[in-house]
């Protein structure tokens, strides 16, 4: 496995973790924790699930798939030859990354490097 920060449609790229959205969300809940105590605390304990997930999730684009790892272990490859479309929702922002495949629909918290994200996407993928 190769991992790089430039991508190369021949080597498989690893997304570095990004803890921009759990770091704002936990943030942002401490001022709901003195207002409104449950609204914090569901915010709370969102930002600390994105948190775990972020350090325990792992995306990989191949030449042929997006792989999503936990750990050594693969959860689930979504083959290049499947997807229909996708999107990153709030460029100066990124927060949201959709992509459609054939039969089904997938939206993922922005979790990863963005910049790296779409130029993979970009490169493996390209839009119609």
């Amino acid at each position: 496995m190769t991992t790089s920060s430039v991508p190369n449609v021949l080597s498989t790229v690893e997304l570095k973790p990004s803890y921009n959205i759990p770091i704002v969300l936990v943030l942002a809940s401490i001022p709901l924790l003195l207002m409104k105590f449950w609204l914090g605390g569901v915010l709370t304990l969102l930002g600390l699930f994105l948190m775990l997930q972020a350090v325990t999730l792992r995306f990989q684009f191949t030449a042929t798939d997006f792989d999503l790892y936990r750990g050594e272990k693969l959860i689930r490859r979504f083959p290049y030859q499947e997807w229909q479309n996708w999107r990153i929702f709030w460029n100066k922002v990124p927060i949201l990354f959709y992509f459609k495949e054939i039969n089904s629909i997938h939206f993922l918290p922005i979790l990863f490097d963005p910049n790296t994200l779409k130029s993979c996407l970009e490169q493996r993928c390209p839009r119609i």
